[in-house]
C-alpha cells in the first residue's frame, strides 16, 4: 500500500506539472488524458508481474508436536492498526459526504415540463429525451447508470436559442466522453485520499482540465460559434462545484475557458499526435513493469537465515491434525533488500494440498522470517525464493524403521 501511495503521489506530481505544457502543445483533450498517469502508477503494485526467477530453499518440515496459535504477521502490523482505522474513518466519513451530496441531488431531480422539453427537441434533436431531468443546478450533468442532463426551469428565457443550442451540445459532449463517470471515479479517489494534500490540489484542476476538453470538442464541432459561445459563457452565472456535478460553468473555471476559446484551436494532427504519445507513455509504463525482472541478477540467491528463522517456524493448526490433513505448501517469498519479507503468495500447482490451515499456517510465520538478499554489485537487491514448507502428521520417513528395529531388538531372547 505503501508502494502504491508513492507511486500515485508521483503520477499526480508529474500530472500537475505537465498538464499546462501539453494543453499548449497538443490541445486540451489530449492534455485531460495525463489524469490516467496517477491511477495507473497507483495500481502497477498490485498488477501481475511476469513469471520470475525463484531460488528453491531446502524444506521446512512441519510435525504436529505443537499447535498453532492465531498470529498476525509481526508487530509492524500491530503498529499500522491505528493508522488504518484512522484512514477508515476518514474514507468512510468522505465518501457518506459524497453518497448524501448525490442523493441530495437526485431526489430533487423532476421531469420536464412539455414546452422545455418541445424546445430542447427542436433544438438539439439528436439528445437522448430520457436524460433530460429539471433541477435548480442546471445547466449540469449529473451520473447515474443513463447519466443525466439537468436543466433549470428558466433555461428559455436565460439563455437565446442560438446559445441554448450550444449548452446542450456542451453537455451532450459530457455525455459522449463519459465525463460523469470520470468525475464520480476522481470524486471517490479523492475521498480515499481525503489525508493527501496533492489529492485536493488535484481535483479542481482535474475538474477544470476536464471543462476545457469538453468545451474543445463542442468548438471542433461548431468551429463557427466561438465568439457566441465566448459570449454565453459571460452571460452565465457560474456556481460552486458540487461533488458529482459538472456545472455547466463553475466561477473559477471562466478565465480559462475563455483563454482557450480565444486562442487559436489545435489542429487536429497535432491532438492526435498528443494522444498517441500519451497512449505510448501509458504502454511504456506498463511494459516496464511487467517486463522488467525483479531479480536483477540470475545468480542472485536469497537464502534463509536460519537462525532467525527457527524462532518462528509455523505451528501445526489443531483443526489439520483432526481432520488429518497433511502436504506440502510452496511459498513464493518476496525479499526486501533488507532482508525482510515484503510479501507471501503460494503456487498452486507445486503444492500437494490446498487445505486453508496449512497455506495460512505457513503463511503467517513466513512474514516473520528473515533472509539473506540477493546481492548485486556489492549491494543487497530484492529478490525471490521458494520455501516448501511440509505439514506431516506421521513421523519422518527414517524414524519408522529406526524404531522398528529397536522394537525387534527388544524383543529378541538374550542367548545364554
Amino acid at each position: 500500500m505503501l508502494a502504491s501511495l508513492i507511486d500515485l503521489s508521483a503520477g499526480l506530481l508529474l500530472v500537475l506539472a505537465l498538464r499546462k505544457p501539453a494543453r499548449k502543445l497538443f490541445g486540451a483533450g489530449p492534455a485531460f488524458t495525463l489524469w490516467l498517469w496517477p491511477v495507473l502508477l497507483g495500481a502497477l503494485p498490485w498488477l501481475p508481474t511476469l513469471p520470475a526467477r525463484w531460488q528453491l530453499l531446502a524444506p521446512v518440515i512441519v510435525l504436529p508436536g505443537t499447535l498453532a496459535s492465531p498470529a498476525l504477521p509481526g508487530s509492524a502490523v500491530a503498529g499500522g492498526v491505528p493508522w488504518m482505522a484512522l484512514w477508515l474513518v476518514g474514507a468512510t466519513f468522505a465518501l457518506l459526504r459524497l453518497a448524501l451530496a448525490y442523493a441530495r441531488l437526485r431526489r430533487r431531480c423532476r421531469p420536464l415540463p412539455p414546452e422545455l422539453l418541445a424546445h430542447c427537441r427542436h433544438e438539439h434533436p439528436t439528445l437522448d429525451p430520457r436524460r433530460l431531468r429539471l433541477h435548480s443546478r442546471g445547466p449540469a450533468v449529473l451520473w447515474s447508470w443513463r447519466s443525466l442532463i439537468l436543466l433549470p426551469a428558466d433555461f428559455t428565457r436565460r439563455f437565446g436559442a442560438e446559445q441554448r443550442v450550444l449548452v446542450l451540445a456542451h453537455q451532450q459532449a459530457h455525455l459522449a466522453r463519459r465525463d460523469p463517470l470520470w468525475s464520480l471515479l476522481a470524486e471517490i479517489l479523492a475521498a480515499l485520499l481525503w489525508f493527501h494534500p496533492l489529492a485536493w490540489l488535484a481535483l479542481p484542476r482535474f475538474r477544470l482540465d476536464q471543462e476545457l476538453a469538453c468545451d474543445e470538442r463542442t468548438l471542433h464541432r461548431n468551429t463557427h460559434d466561438a465568439g457566441n459561445y465566448a459570449r454565453t459563457l459571460l452571460a452565465s452565472t457560474g456556481m460552486d462545484a458540487a461533488p458529482v456535478l459538472i456545472p455547466w460553468l463553475a466561477e473559477p473555471q471562466l478565465k480559462e475557458r475563455l483563454m482557450m476559446i480565444r486562442r487559436d484551436r489545435t489542429p487536429t494532427a497535432r491532438r492526435l499526435a498528443g494522444y498517441l504519445a500519451t497512449a505510448c507513455v501509458i504502454g511504456g509504463i506498463c511494459l516496464a513493469a511487467q517486463a522488467s525482472p525483479r531479480v536483477a541478477d540470475p545468480s542472485g540467491r536469497a537464502t534463509q537465515d536460519l537462525q532467525a528463522n527457527l524462532r518462528t517456524q509455523p505451528r501445526y493448526p489443531k483443526a489439520s491434525i483432526l481432520n488429518k490433513e497433511k502436504g506440502t505448501v510452496m511459498l513464493q517469498v518476496l525479499v526486501n533488500p533488507d532482508g525482510t519479507v515484503k510479501a507471501v503468495d503460494y503456487d498452486p500447482k507445486a503444492s500437494t494440498t490446498t487445505s486453508a490451515n496449512l497455506i495460512a499456517a505457513a503463511s503467517d510465520a513466513a512474514m516473520q522470517w528473515h533472509f539473506n538478499p540477493a546481492m548485486k554489485g556489492g549491494q543487497p537487491i530484492e529478490s525471490y525464493a521458494r520455501v516448501p514448507v511440509k505439514f506431516q502428521i506421521d513421523t519422518l520417513p527414517d524414524a519408522a524403521p529406526a524404531a522398528d528395529s529397536e522394537n525387534q531388538n527388544a524383543k529378541k531372547p538374550e542367548k545364554h
